[in-house]
């Protein structure tokens, strides 16, 4: 059987501030960006079906996480669930927060992708 990867992208609007920064510096003070995470689920194709896991089901898993931090105040969410990589929510951050929450559901789970800005990526693929 073949091995295979997919990946589908998710956007999100989020606003973060970064406490891990010193005062003054620009990432410190409340901003915001246009998330884009791809997620990767790899894994042998059976050969009866012909694909690896439908698309469909893939977006029934990750939308309710990435609508949890869409057009949100991210560390006020992480205050709220008393989540520290929300609390401090860097890209990378944010990348292993979403691998660790998604793995139980989604065994496939390869890696998470986070782009930050258009220029600007965090990859995570678990321990």
């Amino acid at each position: 059987m073949p091995q295979l990867e997919l990946s589908k992208t998710f956007h999100f609007e989020a606003a973060h501030w970064l406490p891990c920064f010193p005062q003054g510096h620009k990432c410190n003070r409340l901003h915001g960006h246009s998330f884009v995470m791809d997620v990767y689920v790899r894994g042998r194709m059976d050969l009866d079906l012909g694909y690896l896991q439908d698309y469909a089901d893939i977006k029934a898993i990750v939308a309710p996480w990435v609508d949890m931090l869409d057009h949100r105040l991210i560390n006020e969410v992480g205050d709220r669930l008393n989540e520290p990589l929300l609390q401090n929510p860097t890209s990378e951050n944010l990348a292993i927060w979403f691998y660790n929450m998604l793995k139980p559901h989604l065994p496939l789970l390869h890696k998470i992708v986070v782009h930050e800005t258009c220029t600007t990526t965090c990859t995570y693929g678990g321990e």
